[in-house]
């Protein structure tokens, strides 16, 4: 006798969520890629233009694992977007500073990225996109704000509601 799967009772909320996030950043990836970057090489651009970070930081916010970070930054060396510097606080970290060229190239990767986000939030109502975004604010600095400690991350998306 073969049993039965348990009936859903609620949305699949994990399935929706990955599956639009899984999407939406091979589409980043794609028109970023257009102008020779990455979603990583854009972060960093972007947040290293805010103010002097190290390194170690700058991963963090990429949320990038060192080995990622070094390269991400040997590539936006080598394209003269980027430059690793001494801290001015601390001798022993690196700064990453954006170079001219490189302050164009966020300030261009900055409008892909915008854009991206704008292009998925006009395929709904505008009011009903209002009503994503603020649900999906209130959720990430709410209830879902802190992921729960598990005895092994889930790396990859499901790709089935079934």
């Amino acid at each position: 006798m073969t049993a039965m799967a348990p009936a859903r009772t609620e949305p699949d909320l994990s399935f929706l969520l990955d599956h639009a996030g899984h999407v939406l950043r091979t589409r980043m990836a794609a028109a970023l890629a257009e102008i020779g970057l990455t979603t990583r090489m854009h972060c960093v651009l972007v947040h290293a233009l805010q103010g002097e970070r190290t390194q170690i930081q700058l991963a963090e916010l990429g949320d990038m694992d060192k080995t990622t970070m070094v390269v991400t930054v040997d590539a936006l060396e080598k394209a003269g977007l980027a430059e690793r510097r001494p801290s001015s606080t601390d001798r022993r970290a690196r700064i990453i500073v954006v170079t001219e060229k490189g302050a164009e190239a966020a300030r261009r990767s900055q409008e892909i990225v915008d854009g991206v986000h704008r292009d998925a939030l006009a395929a709904l109502p505008a009011d009903e996109a209002e009503v994503l975004v603020r649900a999906m604010n209130r959720l990430v600095t709410g209830h879902l704000a802190v992921p729960a400690e598990a005895p092994q991350v889930v790396r990859r998306a499901r790709r089935s509601t079934k």
